[in-house]
């Protein structure tokens, strides 16, 4: 799970983005409002933790135009102890849920949790399906009728994104982004690895789903009924 935290006391930031990659969560960190606001436009996110009071844009504003864009990521929004108006504002403008400052990072990761289980629940039980295969990326699985294989988990991670954005091409860049972060060293090279053993493997369950690559553009799904 891919998560932005938007945050500028840094100490802070940095030692709750440690924990959280501990616990298998992908992190990305920024510490100000506008940066924050471009990161979650993105729409990479699976969650965002946002601080109200940020540099250069607070948190209300970023969530309020995060929605206005019709990015529906989940926001858990950092609010100082007490601050009952700010709480409210933030549920008004589209929060998900809140956690006062100072908070045990036990709490976040239970909050996290419970908006991961949420999200689950609205993709049907976690499983994602199209045309003829049905990924469960809770448990890297595909299947396709009675056949079934093993993903990897970046495998998993490209084809949840390729099937959440059918109608879609994704370029290279935003594939990068999302499966290994916006700090990565990461070239096309290893997109085009990951897609060519994506391929091999929809192959090997006889899917009438495929890869198609869109010259100087990305990659989009197709279904064999879609044509070429």
């Amino acid at each position: 799970m891919r998560v932005l935290m938007v945050e500028d006391e840094k100490y802070m930031a940095e030692a709750i983005v440690q924990v959280l990659k501990k616990n298998n969560y992908s992190v990305d960190l920024v510490d100000n409002g506008e940066e924050g606001l471009d990161f979650g436009l993105s729409g990479i996110y699976d969650i965002i933790i946002l601080d109200i009071m940020l540099p250069k844009m607070n948190g209300i504003d970023i969530l309020r135009e995060l929605r206005r864009n019709g990015i529906e990521t989940p926001v858990i929004l950092l609010t100082a102890r007490g601050e009952t108006e700010d709480k409210v504002r933030g549920l008004d403008s589209g929060a998900d849920d809140y956690l006062a400052k100072p908070f045990h990072t036990d709490e976040l990761l239970a909050r996290l949790r419970a908006l991961g289980r949420r999200k689950t629940e609205l993709i049907n039980d976690g499983i994602l399906k199209y045309g003829d295969i049905a990924l469960n990326p809770l448990a890297l699985m595909l299947r396709c009728g009675n056949k079934e294989i093993k993903l990897t988990l970046k495998e998993s991670q490209l084809l949840e994104l390729l099937i959440k954005r059918n109608s879609m091409i994704i370029s290279k860049e935003i594939i990068i982004e999302k499966l290994w972060g916006y700090d990565s060293d990461a070239e096309d090279n290893r997109v085009e690895i990951h897609v060519s053993l994506l391929r091999k493997k929809l192959n090997s369950l006889a899917s009438d789903v495929s890869i198609h690559t869109i010259r100087g553009a990305g990659y989009i799904l197709k279904t064999a009924k879609d044509g070429e």
